[in-house]
Formats: C-alpha cells, sequence, structure tokens
C-alpha cells in the first residue's frame, strides 16, 4: 500500500508528483543497494560517494568546504577522505598558498570508478525506460530535466546542503 505524503498538500498535484518522486528515490536506493551487478556501488558507502561527486563537481576543494557541502563535519569527512585516499579515489596535496591547508581532488581511479557506477546505473534505468512508451519516455525525460533544475536552485538559494542526488 503507498504511503500518503505528510507533507504539502498543494492543489496543484506538488504533493502527489513529490510523492511519486519519493517513491522513485526510494525504489532505485533498493535497487543500489541490493547489491545488483548493474547498480551496487561497492566498495563504497553512499555517503563516501557523495565525497566523490562533490570532488568532480569542485575538482579541487579543501576539508572545511567539502564538510559544509556535505552537512556534515570536518573530523567525521576527515576520516572519510582518509579511507577514499587510502584506495585511490582522491588525491590530496597541500595549498601552496597555506601549507596547512590540504586540498582534495578526485583522482582519476575516482573518476573511472564513478563513470562505472554510472555506466551500470544507467543501463539498469535503460531496461526499466525501454518498458515505457515513446511519449512516456519523452515526458520523463522532460520532467526529470524540470526536476534537476528546480533541485538545484532549491538547493542553491536555500543553502539546502550539497548535491547528493546530483550524481551526473
Amino acid at each position: 500500500m503507498p504511503r500518503r505524503s505528510e507533507g504539502a498538500s498543494h492543489g496543484d498535484g506538488t504533493a502527489r508528483a513529490a510523492s511519486a518522486a519519493r517513491d522513485v528515490v526510494e525504489l532505485l536506493e533498493v535497487l543500489w543497494s541490493q547489491g545488483a551487478d548493474t547498480a551496487v556501488t561497492a566498495p563504497l558507502s553512499p555517503s563516501q560517494l557523495r565525497v566523490l561527486y562533490v570532488l568532480e563537481r569542485a575538482e579541487v576543494v579543501n576539508l572545511r568546504t567539502l564538510a559544509g557541502e556535505l552537512g556534515s563535519t570536518a573530523p567525521s569527512v576527515s576520516r572519510m577522505c582518509d579511507r577514499l585516499h587510502a584506495v585511490g579515489y582522491i588525491e590530496r596535496a597541500h595549498n601552496p598558498a597555506d601549507r596547512r591547508e590540504l586540498e582534495l581532488r578526485l583522482s582519476r581511479h575516482g573518476s573511472t570508478y564513478l563513470a562505472r557506477v554510472r555506466a551500470r546505473r544507467e543501463e539498469a534505468l535503460a531496461r526499466a525506460v525501454s518498458r515505457m512508451s515513446v511519449r512516456d519516455r519523452a515526458a520523463l525525460a522532460r520532467g526529470l530535466e524540470a526536476l534537476r533544475s528546480a533541485a538545484r536552485e532549491t538547493r542553491d538559494g536555500a543553502g539546502l546542503g550539497s548535491a547528493a542526488s546530483e550524481p551526473a
């Protein structure tokens, strides 16, 4: 039985659309976490994957900025980055202007990892989308593009943290 949205009750379909989007996100989380060959992100946790997304988008970032993007504390982000550095997914270097500050960037190995995760996820999604009519696929693409744009505006304008749902 589908859950009802406990949030807004807009008469314009906002609550219905938000509920449907939430259901899809939850379905995808289950798919990704089930370890299906097409979606598995092992050996990384979702939080570690978010770090890679932020570093990819920012190119170079310091620990304090990364912690702010993730909505987390510097010590916990530092430990996460230690693990990501140990497996070769990120690079660390001292800032030439301030040797006390570390600069973090995605490594080539990290970029390759993200590309593989995205390709597997896209394959899994393409199988599902291929079962839709051409018209529904076009509507889905338009709707998702609009949702992505609105989510970015909300995040950027309201300071709602990082782009955790922004893998692409």
